[in-house]
């Protein structure tokens, strides 16, 4: 008996290679307290960005544009045009596509909302087909977790889904004005600005350095933008006249939505795939017809995220996968959709900084 357990201690025993003590255990505390210190001071700064999120997200977002735009700037400047000139135009540009979106939006989104009773209705007859899963599946939860008869399912009002717009349009409106306020002075002023933050350095390497930080970024930023608003143009150009093809309603305005929410890495091509088969339900007589588009686009996707745009963009500004998936969450949580979009720019601006305060060594391996 006693070998048989002796034998059983050893086969659950765990494996330890050459233990050592620490030299000295104030180290470990130090860095300890150091870790502690670094994680507190994260915390705040989270909590900074959250709160005084209407007020960082539209001054950031003006900022990499004007960073993006930077280039053209002093392009223009090169040739006799003065920055204010060059800032008010793209400003005006910036300004007239947003009122022309939102002109090309408004019939359209007003039809759907006052088609909105009937738009359910159809949804539901079409998709009749999942109710016994989903019964099965209420079912189950029942069976777990019990059922919370003090529950009681209230239809809310049509007039209920007024306020929740009002409430976010206001807002909206005030960090819009503040971004192409923030933009045009960024865009004017943006030479001067650089010229300060460099004349706060004391040494000639750490000049040097900032001004190495931030013509990269510029260039990063300038090339990676470009390329991909060309590509994603293109998607909305093919999505439109796929749509055209296929027969839904109002085909340009499922090209700009494509084009504008490829700039979201996979949240928005999902949830363009979810807009396509919800509106194909409604305007098709069938869920096989209502699947083609949304098919059709998951391949075009899938062709252009793992084809296209790194053949283009190529490996020297292709991002790490899990990098911008960790990104993406991130900023998701902190800044809501918006937050979404400037998170593989802010990734860009990330790597450019650390990449230059710790520069990678590169390690000869051997034959």
């Amino acid at each position: 008996m006693e070998y048989i357990r002796a034998r059983r201690e050893v086969r659950h025993a765990l494996v330890i290679s050459d233990p050592r003590p620490v030299e000295n255990v104030t180290n470990v505390w130090l860095s300890a307290g150091q870790a502690a210190n670094i994680g507190i001071f994260l915390i705040l700064f989270g909590a900074f960005l959250y709160i005084s999120r209407a007020i960082l997200l539209p001054i950031l977002a003006a900022s990499i544009v004007a960073l993006t735009l930077a280039p053209l700037v002093k392009a223009a400047k090169r040739r006799g045009i003065p920055p204010w000139l060059t800032g008010l135009v793209i400003v005006a540009l910036g300004l007239g596509a947003l009122s022309l979106a939102a002109t090309m939006l408004a019939g359209p989104v007003s039809e759907w909302i006052g088609r909105a009773p009937e738009i359910g209705s159809t949804i539901k007859d079409k998709l009749a087909v999942l109710d016994r899963p989903i019964a099965a599946l209420r079912e189950l939860q029942t069976t777990l977790f019990g059922n919370d008869s003090d529950s009681v399912n209230v239809k809310p009002p049509a007039s209920s889904f007024v306020l929740p717009m009002v409430a976010f349009i206001t807002p909206a409106a005030g960090e819009l004005l503040l971004f192409f306020g923030t933009l045009l002075f960024f865009l004017i002023g943006q030479i001067e600005l650089r010229t300060s933050l460099v004349a706060l350095f004391g040494n000639r390497d750490a000049k040097l350095r900032f001004l190495k930080i931030m013509r990269d970024i510029e260039r990063n930023l300038a090339g990676y933008l470009t390329v991909v608003t060309i590509i994603n143009t293109a998607l909305g150009t093919i999505v439109a006249v796929g749509a055209w093809l296929i027969g839904y309603p109002n085909p340009v305005i499922f090209g700009i939505l494509a084009a504008l929410l490829n700039y979201v890495p996979y949240v928005g091509p999902g949830i363009m795939v979810i807009v396509l088969f919800g509106v194909g339900l409604v305007s098709f007589p069938s869920i096989s017809h209502a699947a083609i588009a949304p098919i059709g686009f998951i391949v075009l996707t899938t062709t252009e995220g793992h084809l296209v745009t790194p053949t283009i963009v190529g490996r020297r500004l292709t991002l790490n996968p899990l990098l911008v998936l960790l990104a993406l969450a991130f900023w998701t949580w902190m800044w809501g959709p918006f937050g979404a979009f400037l998170a593989v720019p802010l990734s860009i601006i990330g790597l450019v900084v650390f990449n230059h305060l710790f520069p990678a060594e590169e390690v000869n391996l051997p034959d």
